[in-house]
């Protein structure tokens, strides 16, 4: 399986974080590779990978539970550090990250960007069921205008786990991507996103 990690260039905070991708990435998705380097410049090694499915050069993930010993088996490799541990990821792979996490996994903080909360246009079918059973603090961090969950939706899911916060990206949509009209990039979304989990991580 491919792991990228990319160490701590700045003054070292404590905390090494793991990022897996969307459904439709791999370890070198863009947003991953920017917020690698921004963590790292902040003091926090980040540990990219993708799941066996991208690794074969499938289009179609694997199976929930394929996904998931994926992400418990990195989790256990990197926790033998001794650092501060912090999972998550964009999308589906921040999606399996709090399925672990709820399960049980011994990590410190969990952050999710761009939550699928729901497929676009269906909220009948919300994958919220097991965000009660998460037990440690908690980043949502979504754009305005993503079609997998409205700030309010999202905002209701987040009031499921008991450490949470939201914070939303204006404008941004599930790829937090940007109208023209608004002004801004799509990098200026990926710099808010890095720089709202920077300012409230521990530590």
């Amino acid at each position: 399986m491919t792991a990228v990690e990319t160490a701590a260039s700045g003054a070292p905070r404590g905390w090494v974080f793991i990022y897996a991708p969307g459904a439709g990435s791999s370890s070198e998705d863009p947003f991953g590779v920017f917020a690698a380097e921004s963590l790292a410049a902040e003091g926090i090694t980040v540990v990219r990978f993708q799941f066996p499915y991208m690794e074969a050069g499938r289009r179609s993930p694997d199976r929930t539970p394929v996904l998931e010993a994926t992400w418990t088996a990195v989790i256990q490799t990197i926790e033998s550090r001794g650092s501060r541990t912090v999972v998550g990821g964009r999308s589906m792979g921040g999606r399996i990250a709090s399925q672990v996490v709820a399960k049980g996994a011994r990590v410190d903080a969990l952050v999710l960007f761009a939550y699928p909360l729901h497929p676009p246009g269906d909220p009948s079918r919300l994958r919220d069921r097991h965000l009660p059973d998460i037990g440690v603090p908690t980043l949502f961090c979504s754009g305005t205008r993503d079609s997998f969950g409205s700030p309010a939706e999202l905002e209701q899911a987040a009031s499921n786990v008991r450490s949470s916060r939201l914070h939303l990206l204006d404008g941004a949509d599930h790829g937090f991507g940007v109208l023209k009209r608004s002004g801004r990039s799509k990098q200026d979304v990926w710099r808010e996103a890095v720089e709202a989990m920077v300012d409230w991580l521990p530590g």
